[in-house]
């Protein structure tokens, strides 16, 4: 369903009253809920194969398949990250220590990108398989390859099968989660 000029979205249980005010008061519940599911935060980086790369804060990515190994992003359908995705039909998923917290907040909005000096933010970045910016200093990767990506609402779940991924801090470090920071997203 989608939004309206006149109030917040539905569908709404029996129980909430007929009214805008009541709609907005359970519109507001719902989204506190939903900010309550456990999350990760990731640096998903994208290319169009060309001359643009970007890196976008995420948290929502899960994996949807074992045989063959496959991830899925909801990317929203007027982020930057959606546009190079749909074009390149690649992406990656940086998992970021949870000692490096703070640089989560630089990758919320588009980045500022040096392909010469291969910095996303000033962050360095390396390519793998697919061409999309892994950040180097990410505790783990995965690089992916878009095999199916159905619209819903307004974000696009792109479902990625993993081409490449690695280690690039000791195996076992401890990942960055949604509830280690301020953030919330969703709902």
């Amino acid at each position: 369903m989608a939004a309206s000029a006149e109030g917040p979205l539905g569908p709404f249980p029996a129980w909430v009253d007929d009214d805008d005010a009541a709609r907005d008061s359970y519109d507001r519940l719902r989204r506190r809920v939903l900010w309550t599911v456990p999350s990760g935060l990731y640096v998903i980086g994208s290319t169009d194969r060309a001359e643009r790369r970007n890196g976008m804060a995420l948290n929502w990515l899960t994996q949807v398949s074992f045989d063959p190994k496959l991830v899925a992003i909801g990317v929203e359908t007027d982020a930057l990250t959606h546009e190079l995705i749909e074009s390149s039909g690649v992406f990656s998923v940086c998992f970021v220590d949870r000692e490096d917290r703070a640089i989560i907040r630089k990758f919320t909005k588009p980045v500022a990108v040096d392909l010469e000096a291969r910095t996303l933010n000033g962050f360095g970045y390396h390519e793998r398989a697919t061409g999309a910016p892994v950040l180097d200093l990410s505790a783990s990767f995965l690089d992916c390859a878009v095999r199916s990506a159905p619209r819903f609402g307004n974000h696009t779940l792109f479902v990625g099968e993993v081409v490449d991924c690695g280690f690039l801090k000791p195996e076992g470090t401890p990942v960055l989660r949604m509830e280690d920071t301020r953030m919330n997203y969703g709902g």
